[in-house]
C-alpha cells in the first residue's frame, strides 16, 4: 500500500469514528478493505482512496468506516463482567431503586446485539424477583449496518454457538431455518440509536450501568480521557461502568475509581466527577415491553 493512501486513511479514520491505527497496521487496513475494493471491482486499495477523494464519496467513505470500525462479539462474552452484573450491581441497584422500580442500562459498542441482549436475558433470568419493574437497555453503535442486524434478532448457528448457554438458546430462541430468532420479549427490552462515541451522547439520558467493552482499546488517550469523562456526567453516583479486560481508567482521569474487588468494573469517584444534569424529565416513562 503506497504510505500517502495510508496516512489518507488513517486521518480520515480518526477524524469520523476515533480508530487510531498506529504506522505498522497496514495488514489490518488490506485485510477489511481490499474485499470492499474488489466488490467494487476497483484493481485495490490505491483506486479505492482514489475513489473516496471524489465528488459524491460519502457513501463509500461510510462504507470504509463501516468495515475498519465493525468488531467481533458474542454471547456472554468473557463470561465474567455479566458475573458482575448478576451477582454485584444488580442486587445492588434493585435495592436501591426499590422505590422507582426502575433501570436504564447502556451498551455503548453494542455492534450486532448479542451484548445488549446478554443483559436483557440476565434481567429476565430474575424471575418474580423484577415483576412490576421496568428496565430500559439502549444499544448503540456507530454503523448503521450493525444496528439492523441487531434489531432483527436473527443470529446464525456460528453465532448462538459462541457463549451461549445452551439452556437460554432453549428457553429464548427458536429455529427459523438456517438461523435462530430471538423471542420477541427480550428484542423488546432493547431499544437501538445510531451514536458516535466522539460526538455528544447527553441526550441519551442518565444511566445506572454503562458497559462499554473493547471499544476504548481502538482510541488514542486523549480520546479515551474524553469518552470517560463524558460517560462520567451521564452515570448515577452510584451507578456502575464495566469495561473490556484490555482496558482501564487508570492513568486516565480520576472521574472513576475501580472497584475493590470486582475487576473491570468501576465506580463513580464522587469527590471528583462532575454533577450530573438529568437530559430527560424526570417523568420520562421507561419501558421494558415497547420495541424500539
Amino acid at each position: 500500500m503506497n504510505p500517502l493512501d495510508y496516512d489518507f486513511l488513517r486521518k480520515l479514520l480518526k477524524d469520523r469514528s476515533g480508530l487510531d491505527l498506529s504506522a505498522d497496521k497496514q495488514y489490518l487496513v488490506e485485510s477489511r478493505l481490499l474485499p470492499l475494493a474488489r466488490r467494487l471491482s476497483l484493481g485495490g486499495i490505491g483506486e479505492l482512496v482514489q475513489k473516496m477523494k471524489g465528488m459524491g464519496a460519502e457513501s463509500l467513505i461510510s462504507d470504509v468506516v463501516e468495515a475498519m470500525t465493525t468488531n467481533e462479539t458474542f454471547f456472554f462474552r468473557d463470561k465474567v463482567p455479566f458475573d458482575h452484573l448478576r451477582e454485584e450491581m444488580l442486587p445492588a441497584l434493585l435495592q436501591a431503586r426499590a422505590a422507582r422500580r426502575s433501570l436504564r442500562i447502556w451498551c455503548a459498542a453494542s455492534s450486532t446485539g448479542q451484548e445488549p441482549y446478554s443483559i436483557a436475558m440476565t434481567l429476565k433470568e430474575l424471575g418474580p424477583a423484577v415483576a412490576g419493574w421496568r428496565f430500559e437497555i439502549i444499544a448503540t453503535d456507530l454503523s448503521p449496518q450493525v444496528l439492523e442486524k441487531s434489531k432483527s434478532g436473527l443470529f446464525s448457528q456460528f453465532e448462538v454457538q459462541r457463549g451461549l448457554p445452551i439452556q437460554l438458546l432453549v428457553k429464548y430462541f427458536k429455529q427459523a431455518g438456517e438461523v435462530w430468532e430471538l423471542s420477541p420479549e427480550i428484542r423488546a427490552m432493547v431499544q437501538h440509536r445510531q451514536l458516535n462515541l466522539l460526538h455528544d451522547f447527553s441526550s441519551l439520558g442518565t444511566f445506572d450501568i454503562v458497559f462499554c467493552r473493547n471499544v476504548l482499546i481502538y482510541f488514542d488517550q486523549t480520546t479515551k480521557v474524553g469518552i470517560l469523562e463524558r460517560i462520567a456526567k451521564r452515570l448515577e453516583p452510584d451507578g456502575y461502568l464495566t469495561l473490556g479486560a484490555a482496558e482501564t481508567v487508570v492513568g486516565l482521569t480520576d472521574a472513576f475509581k475501580p472497584h475493590n474487588s470486582r475487576r473491570g468494573v468501576y465506580l463513580p469517584n464522587l469527590k471528583s466527577a462532575p454533577s450530573i444534569v438529568p437530559a430527560f424529565p424526570a417523568t420520562t416513562a421507561l419501558s421494558s415491553l415497547r420495541a424500539s
